[in-house]
């Protein structure tokens, strides 16, 4: 009798997780850009990432909230909301003011619902001597609220502006890279379980 084996199968190539990066800061004078290059450099090396930023400070949404927006907000929503809905997982970079995070932020949450639900959300912070860590804290009770997972390991840099040279590079990379890696690696492990499973069963937020 024949006996005919068949090789292995094969599994289909899941497509690259879309990562949105919200650059929360719109403050004059701010140094987001330099943490946001710092970061995106190191997330667009990650493998599987197709990586997209929305920088804050390049929004115009209004305070005040509409379920009728204007023809401008209109206009604004139809560039930023996409991003947000394209996404399989976010990593938010943020400041810390006055013991919380930038209202440009709050904004753009607040705007939104089901475009953050069953996604995870990775931080980068950065400020003085609490590294942002306290805006942080309080995004993560904002983002369980929007029925997101927020990862455990974070990036954070203390005394920010004394860690980067006038190149923008990190003085001394080695441990803030390897955070980079690991909350990127934690991201990317539940974007990847909530995509698998939303296709398997719709979230019911």
């Amino acid at each position: 009798m024949d006996i005919t084996t068949a090789g292995p199968a094969v599994s289909p190539v899941s497509p690259a997780l879309k990562l949105t990066v919200v650059v929360a800061s719109n403050r004059e004078g701010r140094f987001a850009p330099v943490v946001a290059d710092w970061f995106l450099a190191r997330a667009r090396e990650h493998h599987g990432l197709d990586v997209e930023v929305l920088d804050l400070a390049e929004a115009e949404l209004p305070t005040a909230i509409s379920h009728h927006p204007s023809p401008a907000v209109a206009a604004q929503l139809a560039v930023i909301s996409p991003k947000l809905a394209d996404a399989d997982a976010f990593v938010v970079i943020t400041p810390e003011y006055n013991h919380s995070f930038p209202a440009s932020l709050k904004n753009l949450i607040d705007w939104h619902y089901v475009q953050w639900q069953a996604k995870p959300v990775g931080f980068v912070s950065y400020g003085g001597i609490s590294g942002g860590l306290r805006a942080v804290e309080q995004l993560r009770q904002v983002f369980a609220e929007m029925h997101a997972v927020t990862v455990r390991d974070t990036v954070s840099f203390h005394q920010a502006h004394g860690l980067f040279d006038e190149d923008g590079e990190h003085r001394e990379p080695s441990q803030a890279d390897a955070a980079a890696k690991k909350m990127l690696d934690q991201v990317a492990w539940w974007a990847r379980a909530l995509r698998e499973a939303k296709e398997a069963r719709p979230y019911a937020g």
